[in-house]
């Protein structure tokens, strides 16, 4: 099997993963310092601050490719088995059909940021004009 291939395959197993520790998280037999620790991961995976800097070669990926991983395999021997085997198998359902609702939500998150980034260019066009 080609690098590639194994690849991808790990990767959508990675995903799976992820949503059954998202599902563990919400659990009400998960311990609460696992939930701690996955709220943590998930903080340090979608945050723009990194420990290294992205922008240094190889170290600044190396440490998303350690550390990251070895907080997923310690969640995994935190949260117990029979919890993460029921969050596996839901996460491994088919997701429901998005709703009006949540279309809606999503424009009004996107409206609002926009509303945001025009009032502060306004706000630096008129700070500007007036110096």
């Amino acid at each position: 099997m080609a690098t590639r291939e194994k690849l991808k395959q790990r990767a959508a197993a990675l995903k799976g993963e992820m949503v059954a520790l998202y599902l563990a998280a919400q659990h009400r037999r998960t311990p609460w310092y696992a939930k701690l620790l996955i709220a943590m991961i998930a903080s340090y995976a979608l945050s723009p601050i990194d420990l290294i800097p992205d922008f240094i070669p190889v170290l600044g990926l190396l440490d998303d490719l350690v550390l990251l991983p070895l907080g997923v395999t310690l969640v995994l021997k935190l949260v117990p088995a029979e919890v993460m085997q029921e969050c596996r198998s839901r996460a491994s359902m088919p997701l429901p059909k998005r709703t009006t609702a949540g279309t809606l939500a999503a424009a009004i998150i996107v409206l609002l940021w926009l509303s945001v980034a025009v009032a502060g260019g306004v706000w630096g066009w008129l700070a500007l004009r007036a110096s």
